[in-house]
C-alpha cells in the first residue's frame, strides 16, 4: 500500500535504467492525469528566472502535494531500489523554475555534493525544435551528438546519477520553462550550503537583474 496518489508509479517503476555514458532513467506520463489540471492550476506564480528553493516559494494545493511526495522517503525508497542505491539517508534540495534565461543550459556535470538529480517537467506542449530540451552528452564541449534528448513536457520525468562524466545541458532558450528539480545530497550540512548559494544568487538577481 502506497501513500504516493499524485506520482504514477507504474510510469517510473516502468521506465527503462540506461547505463551509457552514464546511469540515468527517462519516464513519461508520471504525473496521475487525475491531478495535472490542479497541479497546472497551482504552479506557484513565480517572477524570476532561475531555480528557487521551496523555501522562497509559496506552495499550495496539488502542486504543494506533490513536492511533499517527491521529498518523501517512500519515492526516495523506490528509486534507490530502482538505481542500486540507498537514497532515503540522502537530504534533498528541491528548487523550481518557472522562467529560463538564455544563459542557462551550459553542459555541465553537476557537483560532486549530489547523489542523484530528478527533473519533473510540466509544460503543456514544447514548440521549439531543440532550445530547451535537455541532452544526455558524451562530453563538456558538445550538444551533439547526445545520447537522448528530454522533451520538457507535461508529466516527463528525468533522472540520472551523479559522476564524473554525467554531461548534460540544454541549447539555450528564453521563456516560460517550467520544471521542478529534486538532488538527492550526500549530507545536510552540503545540503544547508546549497540553500545558502542559491538564496544569494536570487539575492544579486534582484540587484543586478541578471
Amino acid at each position: 500500500m502506497t501513500n504516493l496518489s499524485i506520482l504514477n508509479l507504474e510510469a517510473v517503476r516502468s521506465a527503462a535504467v540506461a547505463r551509457e555514458p552514464y546511469t540515468y532513467f527517462l519516464g513519461s506520463g508520471v504525473l496521475n492525469e487525475a491531478a495535472v489540471a490542479e497541479i497546472r492550476q497551482d504552479f506557484p506564480d513565480i517572477s524570476k528566472p532561475g531555480y528557487l528553493t521551496v523555501d522562497e516559494v509559496a506552495l499550495k494545493g496539488r502542486f504543494k502535494a506533490l513536492i511533499d511526495e517527491l521529498e518523501s522517503d517512500e519515492f526516495s525508497r523506490i528509486l534507490g531500489e530502482k538505481f542500486g542505491i540507498d537514497l532515503v539517508s540522502c537530504p534533498r534540495l528541491t528548487t523550481i523554475m518557472k522562467r529560463s534565461q538564455l544563459k542557462y543550459g551550459s553542459i555541465h556535470t553537476d557537483g560532486p555534493s549530489k547523489v542523484m538529480t530528478l527533473l519533473v517537467y510540466m509544460n503543456d506542449a514544447w514548440e521549439a525544435p531543440a532550445a530547451g530540451r535537455l541532452r544526455v552528452l558524451y562530453d563538456g564541449k558538445n550538444y551533439a551528438p547526445f545520447a537522448v534528448e528530454v522533451p520538457p513536457t507535461m508529466g516527463t520525468m528525468f533522472a540520472f546519477l551523479r559522476a564524473d562524466n554525467s554531461w548534460h545541458g540544454h541549447e539555450p532558450f528564453e521563456g516560460e520553462r517550467r520544471v521542478v528539480q529534486v538532488a538527492w545530497v550526500k549530507d545536510a550540512a552540503e545540503l544547508e550550503r546549497k540553500k545558502k548559494r542559491n538564496r544569494t544568487a536570487q539575492f544579486l538577481k534582484g540587484i543586478f537583474g541578471r
